[in-house]
């Protein structure tokens, strides 16, 4: 196998598929990227480079102009990507594959890789679709993503909060996520009916990477979900990966209803004062206590130092007073997703959850925090 690149044209796609490979491998071969270069049914030349670690596979495609002969095989990724990273700007690349070495040349420098044999390679097996969605763009998909991931549990033992949950029925798409303390709830519609529900289980890595794959562009993605994976294809990248199997929690019965106390602020001096405060909060808990009155919210913090923070807030605040205590980083972290000036919260009581619910004519976005005891 040999061909010529530009280190432009292949740095960023060999940087997105190292995301995936795993730094610890109990395979060797886990730690390489699959190299192949072939010429397609319309005499094209192209490049394709894929990396796994057996639950999420990334697969990029490559037009190649100068091959000289075309074969498969496996480099190291670190250090393909690496020595890549390294080279001048606008280098060109020359790869020869011969008897288990990769020899990379670009201008005066040479490096010389072991491979492995590509046919050990693992490989996910094709999905059997079950729906295929061809509407969200890449930034439309993002903003869903963004809005929804955060919420995602990490490292719990119930297994099935470690992702997200998508769902399809109808002419709805909803993204929700939720970690026990707090869950987002995402949902947009769609132009065509797809019928029945549908639910999915992403892990949390599939999405951490999708994220990082993902553009503002006005381009289509487009979604095959399959009984046990799920398959996101954005232009020349593909994005496959396992689903978790299990049953994710009945998230209607978790989102309050409006509660009649509503409070109503700026989000931006909102967010700057519980920044404020928490900073002199209980470092483990990040407790903080919010006073709510007609016109006025005092947000208070203090920690096991004796250290005490309080700051007051104009606000418009209907319902009767009362006092609630959040973790500030969860209050934070929701208000940072949020597009709007303006930030709606609704409450029922100080041991009940609140709900922050903004809509317009084809998105609705909803999230719930569990209130603390101080």
């Amino acid at each position: 196998m040999q061909f010529k690149i530009s280190r432009e044209n292949i740095l960023q796609p060999l940087l997105s598929i190292s995301g995936v490979v795993e730094k610890r491998q109990t395979l060797p071969i886990l730690s390489h990227i699959f190299v192949e270069v072939l010429e397609d049914s319309e005499d094209n030349k192209k490049l394709t480079l894929i990396g796994t670690d057996l639950e999420v596979e990334i697969k990029i495609s490559l037009s190649l102009d100068n091959v000289k002969e075309f074969g498969t095989t496996t480099i190291p990724a670190r250090k393909f990507s690496d020595l890549t990273k390294a080279l001048q700007d606008n280098s060109d690349m020359d790869i020869k594959v011969v008897n288990n070495r990769a020899t990379i040349r670009s201008g005066k420098s040479r490096f010389t890789l072991s491979t492995l044999a590509a046919d050990e390679y693992p490989r996910v097996e094709d999905i059997s679709e079950v729906v295929r969605i061809e509407e969200l763009t890449n930034a439309s998909l993002k903003n869903l993503l963004h809005k929804s991931q955060f919420c995602m549990a990490m490292q719990d033992v119930r297994y099935y909060l470690n992702g997200l949950l998508l769902e399809v029925e109808g002419d709805d798409i909803r993204f929700i996520a939720t970690d026990g303390h707090r869950l987002a709830f995402c949902r947009k519609t769609l132009s065509n009916n797809y019928g029945d529900k549908k639910q999915v289980i992403i892990p949390r890595k599939a999405i951490h990477e999708l994220m990082r794959l993902l553009n503002d562009s006005d381009s289509t993605v487009t979604i095959i979900m399959g009984k046990n994976h799920i398959q996101f294809i954005l232009d020349t990248v593909t994005l496959t990966t396992k689903l978790i199997d299990g049953r994710f929690p009945d998230y209607d019965r978790v989102i309050p209803r409006e509660g009649d106390r509503v409070l109503v602020t700026n989000n931006g001096s909102f967010k700057s004062a519980i920044s404020r405060v928490s900073i002199l909060s209980n470092e483990k808990f990040r407790g903080i206590r919010m006073d709510m009155n007609e016109s006025l919210v005092t947000i208070h913090a203090n920690n096991p130092e004796q250290e005490e923070a309080e700051e007051e807030l104009s606000v418009k605040y209907i319902g009767e007073n009362m006092e609630i205590a959040f973790n500030s980083a969860y209050m934070m972290e929701a208000l940072s997703v949020l597009d709007d000036e303006e930030v709606t919260i609704y409450f029922i009581d100080d041991k009940s959850s609140s709900l922050i619910h903004t809509e317009n004519k084809d998105e609705e976005y909803k999230l719930v925090i569990m209130p603390m005891r101080l």
